[in-house]
C-alpha cells in the first residue's frame, strides 16, 4: 500500500506550531514577526502566490507589510526600497515574489536583501551556511522548498542515513540545497538532470528520489524501484480532454498514477510540496525574528 504523503495536513501541524510560538514570543517580547512581500506587476500566478503567502502569515500571527509595486518601476526604486525595509525594525523578513520583470537583475535584487532578513533562504551568505553549519542549527534560514521536503521525508519515521538519494533538477532554490539537505541527514547522494547519462537507470538505483526538473511527468514509473520514496516538486500546467473538452490540470514532474504502482510513498501534485513551501517561508521569518532578538 502506497503512503499518499499529505503536504496540506504536515503543513497545517506547522503553522499550528509555529502560532503557538509565535503567541509565546509576542507574551515575550510585545512584539510580532514582520514579513514584508514585495510585488512588481500583476503576473496572475504570482498574485495567487502572494495572496495564499499572505493569508498564511496572518493566520499564524505574522504581521504582513505589503509592497504592490507597478511593472515600470525602476531596478533602482525596488532596490531602495529593499534597502529601507533592510533598516527597518518591525521586518524580520523580506520576501521578493519572483519572477520579476525583464528590465531587472533578479540576482542582484535578491542579493540586496540582507542576509539576516532573507525569508527565501536565497541570499548566497546563507546557502553557503547551509552547507558548512553543523547538523542540527536550528537558526539557519534555509530555502524553503527543499526544507519542506525533508520535513515530508522525516515525517515518514524512517532512517534516512544510508540511503541512496537522487535529485533530479540542479536549479540553486531547489536542488543544490536539497542536496545539500540530504548530505547532512548522511544520505548519499546524486545530482541528476536532464542530461545525465542514462538517467533512468541512475533513478532505478534510488531509495529516494527527488524530482525538481520543471517537466511535465519526465519521471517515468518504470524508473522508479520498488519501495522508493518519490517526492515531486514539480508543477506545470497541461492541456488535457475531458469529457470532450479541453481543460488546464496541474502535475508534476512525475508520472503520479505509474510511479504510484512501484512507490512505498509519494507526494501529489496538488497538494504535496506546495503547501510546505509557504509553511517553510513562514518558519523563516519567525526564526529571523528570535534571531533579531
Amino acid at each position: 500500500m502506497t503512503t499518499i504523503i499529505d503536504g496540506k495536513e504536515i503543513s497545517k501541524k506547522l503553522r499550528e506550531d509555529l502560532n503557538k510560538e509565535i503567541k509565546n514570543l509576542k507574551n515575550k517580547y510585545n512584539a510580532v514577526p514582520g514579513l514584508a512581500v514585495i510585488q512588481v506587476g500583476n503576473v496572475a500566478a504570482s498574485s495567487v502566490y502572494v495572496k495564499a503567502k499572505t493569508k498564511s502569515a496572518q493566520e499564524v500571527g505574522i504581521e504582513v507589510i505589503d509592497h504592490h509595486l507597478e511593472e515600470s518601476v525602476s531596478q533602482d526604486e525596488l532596490l531602495n526600497l529593499i534597502e529601507k525595509l533592510n533598516n527597518q525594525k518591525n521586518v524580520n523578513g523580506i520576501l521578493v515574489q519572483l519572477p520579476l520583470p525583464k528590465h531587472m537583475n533578479e540576482q542582484l535584487i535578491l542579493d540586496s536583501i540582507h542576509p539576516d532578513k532573507d525569508a527565501d533562504g536565497f541570499h548566497p551568505l546563507n546557502v553557503g551556511k547551509l552547507s558548512i553549519a553543523s547538523h542540527n542549527d536550528e537558526n539557519l534560514l534555509i530555502p524553503c522548498t527543499p526544507y519542506g521536503c525533508l520535513l515530508m521525508l522525516k515525517g515518514l519515521n524512517i532512517e534516512l542515513a544510508g540511503k541512496n538519494a537522487v535529485v533530479v533538477g540542479r536549479s540553486n532554490i531547489v536542488g543544490k540545497p536539497m542536496a545539500q539537505l540530504l548530505i547532512k541527514e548522511s544520505c548519499t547522494v546524486t545530482v541528476a538532470h536532464s542530461k545525465t547519462n542514462d538517467l533512468p537507470n541512475v533513478c532505478k538505483n534510488a531509495d529516494i528520489i527527488v524530482a525538481a526538473v520543471g517537466r511535465p511527468k519526465m519521471i517515468k514509473g518504470e524508473w522508479i524501484k520498488k519501495g522508493a520514496i518519490v517526492i515531486d516538486v514539480g508543477i506545470n500546467r497541461i492541456e488535457v480532454e475531458i469529457d470532450g473538452e479541453r481543460k488546464n490540470k496541474l502535475v508534476g514532474d512525475v508520472d503520479y498514477k505509474e510511479a504510484e504502482k512501484s512507490a512505498s510513498a509519494i507526494t501529489p501534485v496538488p497538494g504535496g510540496v506546495g503547501p510546505m513551501t509557504i509553511a517553510c517561508l513562514l518558519r523563516n521569518t519567525t526564526i529571523a525574528f528570535k534571531n533579531s532578538r
